[in-house]
């Protein structure tokens, strides 16, 4: 039976909400296995695309797992929004996997661990080594505190791939304006007032879902150090909602349209347009995540490169998701053999020189030369200590509230230390059951 505690049963009603309604489906359909049950098998789930980075490198793992271990993996492939529905059912159950793929965060992966349903994987993170290839702003989502906090003492999961936010620049755009690609912040905005004087609207923005609320947060970064990360995130101190950071950050933003950096009617803009807008040559910058990466280099029809934003040693992005062994799993010893395997440098490469971004390549391994230049990006951002994960993580359903509210700035409707005030109430209500 899941272990839930008195403490924490407030906040589980909270994030098995955020379970059952915050989910967004990622990948397709089911898919069958066999129906065998055996010590012999591994029953495995995870929702990446067939033609994903992570599903290449993990179908090869399928492949030496079986051929080094005699053992049969029984696949399903799930998508995001049924493991988010199902997982405190199914993993409450005999019908649990051996080994899922699961979002990282307090309230997906943080909730299972405090309530019991996935294992402690402690003993395993030391047999095989694993801390040792991850930098410790991945180890950060892989461990969680009793109550389910990111960032405790036991570890819960393990992440083989990672990502995150940088900027993207058209570089044929910037020749043709007689531009160069801005290495410091000051470049970068000289860089935005000579294409507004050109006529173009230099920044892709989407005001309707997540990009816009990523670059105020990217821009609360830029001013920001590592304790504000761990206080924003970890709930380690208060945060000050009219403190220098999100002050910076709110105005910037409101700034940033008023001079025509991004469009009036950003707040109607969804995530595709944006990316499409940067695609087709409409936009030359794109402050978004390595998740485009691959899409852009498949359908951008001119030479570009994504770098880390200018000035800042701190950057949204995190591990990817993790692997999960549920507390039920029959063979939690054939799981962990199994996620040994995806750590693997020749695994790595597969999904380095796929587009993603692996955590435990040799550089050499990676022969794709833009794949290069993304791991190398990353890479930079971990040697700083740089990942600073997401503004919507705190408080289950905070990311609602970040587009509403910056909606509202970006309108007009509200200045912003409205808006501050507005996110700051409703991430106190949100966070009040962590602190």
């Amino acid at each position: 039976m899941a272990r839930i505690t008195r403490k924490n049963a407030r906040r589980g009603l909270t994030a098995a909400a955020a379970l059952t309604i915050g989910a967004v489906a990622l990948a397709g359909c089911s898919g069958g296995g066999s129906e065998t049950e055996s010590g012999d098998t591994l029953k495995l789930w995870h929702y990446e695309g067939e033609d994903s980075a992570m599903a290449k490198a993990w179908n090869e793992a399928i492949s030496v797992f079986e051929e080094e271990t005699g053992a049969t993996v029984e696949f399903e492939q799930k998508s995001f929004e049924q493991i988010q529905k199902t997982a405190s059912q199914v993993l409450d159950s005999d019908a649990a996997p051996d080994l899922m793929e699961f979002n990282k965060g307090n309230a997906t992966a943080g909730f299972l661990a405090s309530t019991g349903l996935i294992a402690d994987i402690s003993d395993a993170v030391d047999e095989y080594g694993w801390a040792d290839k991850l930098a410790p702003s991945l180890q950060t989502t892989a461990k969680y505190s009793e109550d389910g906090v990111m960032g405790g003492d036991t570890w819960y999961g393990i992440p083989n791939y990672g990502e995150f936010v940088g900027v993207y620049y058209n570089e044929e755009a910037f020749a043709e304006a007689g531009l160069e690609i801005p290495t410091t912040y000051d470049e970068f905005i000289d860089v935005l007032d000579a294409f507004v004087a050109q006529g173009i609207t230099p920044l892709a923005e989407a005001g309707a879902e997540y990009p816009l609320g990523q670059l105020w947060y990217q821009l609360a970064l830029a001013q920001a150090d590592r304790q504000f990360v761990n206080d924003y995130q970890l709930y380690e101190n208060p945060v000050d909602w009219q403190g220098p950071e999100l002050t910076a950050a709110t105005e910037t933003l409101q700034e940033y349209v008023d001079k025509g950096y991004i469009a009036s009617d950003v707040s109607s803009v969804k995530a595709e347009d944006a990316g499409v807008s940067f695609i087709n040559g409409t936009a030359p910058i794109f402050v978004s995540g390595s998740w485009w990466y691959g899409r852009f280099v498949e359908e951008a029809g001119f030479d570009w490169t994504l770098q880390a934003f200018p000035d800042s040693q701190l950057s949204l992005g995190s591990s990817g998701n993790l692997w999960v062994v549920p507390e039920n799993a029959a063979n939690k010893e054939l799981a962990y053999e199994f996620i040994d395997i995806t750590m693997r440098p020749e695994i790595q490469a597969i999904i380095g020189n796929n587009g993603g971004v692996p955590v435990a390549a040799e550089p050499a391994d990676i022969t794709d030369e833009k794949s290069a230049e993304l791991i190398a990006t990353f890479n930079g951002i971990l040697d700083n200590d740089g990942l600073s994960f997401y503004p919507d993580w705190p408080a289950a359903g905070f990311y609602d509230v970040i587009v509403r509210e910056l909606q509202g700035l970006v309108t007009g409707t509200q200045d912003a230390q409205t808006t501050n005030a507005n996110l700051g109430a409703e991430y106190e209500e949100g966070t009040a059951d962590f602190r």
